[in-house]
């Protein structure tokens, strides 16, 4: 995959645009790792992505590829404030750092976005201007964790957007203004 000038230093400014945002503290010898599954592809990421309230690069790029839009193969720079969101939702359920999260939906180009919103119309949970698009949410479920414990764990974090999905089987988080649906 080849990114163009504009898209990098697009990334870039996005990149930098979330470093001003508020992170959860992270005390000294602390390690941010996730690991998650797709549930399309079956691909698995287990990344070290910050140590010591230091970002790791390489742990980054492999979240950013296993948040991929699994439709297109597209990525993005993905919200670091998601990536904290997610390993305070694990450490809320009392989950161990190795557990998988599943992944339903991470980043998700426009074009997938207007796919899927035209498939099932307004009305399908689809917005038309989806924090996925930014890189800024994903749609999960997790293995031996019910769907109201899940949602009940991302409501009491007040990080964002909480959407309860328990028909298709997975709770939306994000990191837009809070809200819940």
């Amino acid at each position: 995959m080849t990114l163009s000038r504009r898209a990098m230093i697009g990334g870039a400014l996005i990149g930098g645009a979330a470093l001003a945002l508020p992170f959860p503290a992270m005390a000294v010898g602390t390690e941010w790792r996730l690991a998650i599954r797709n549930v399309h592809n079956n691909e698995t990421v287990d990344a070290l992505f910050a140590r010591n309230g230091t970002f790791l690069p390489e742990g980054l790029a492999e979240l950013n590829h296993g948040l991929r839009d699994w439709r297109t193969g597209e990525s993005t720079v993905m919200d670091r404030r998601l990536l904290a969101l997610l390993v305070q939702l694990r450490d809320k359920l009392e989950l161990s750092g190795g557990s998988k999260i599943n992944l339903i939906s991470g980043y998700r180009s426009p074009a997938t976005n207007a796919a899927l919103r035209a498939k099932g119309g307004e009305h399908t949970g689809v917005a038309s201007q989806s924090q996925h698009m930014l890189g800024k949410a994903t749609d999960i479920m997790v293995p031996g964790v019910t769907l109201d414990r899940l949602h009940g764990a991302a409501l009491a974090l007040g990080g964002g957007g909480v959407g309860y999905y328990p028909r298709d089987g997975f709770v939306h988080v994000d990191t837009g203004r809070v809200r819940h649906w």
